[in-house]
């Protein structure tokens, strides 16, 4: 499973949530930036873990019809984002 984001690309955004947070009124920083990087990092990582898995189960569940539906019709758009929301609410995350 590759990630979704390259590792720069990643520091990058945490380095950008690090800033708007720094910046931010309502949020006092604890630790050092660089601790705060690495979770902003750990926390990123897990959920595109999350989305990677919730991904390949929607598209495995696709692809189990008897009926092959083809990817980028409208039938399999509307099923995609329509299993995607049960795999949400399945996971208690939507």
């Amino acid at each position: 499973m590759s990630p979704l984001l390259s590792d720069e690309k990643q520091t990058h955004l945490a380095h950008m949530i690090l800033k708007f947070l720094q910046n931010s009124r309502d949020v006092n920083l604890k630790g050092e930036s660089t601790a705060v990087l690495k979770e902003i990092k750990r926390v990123l990582n897990e959920e595109m873990k999350i989305e990677q898995e919730m991904t390949q189960a929607v598209r495995a569940k696709l692809e189990s019809y008897s009926r092959p539906i083809p990817e980028g019709s409208q039938e399999w758009d509307v099923l995609y984002r329509k299993t995607y929301a049960e795999e949400l609410r399945k996971r208690n995350l939507g």
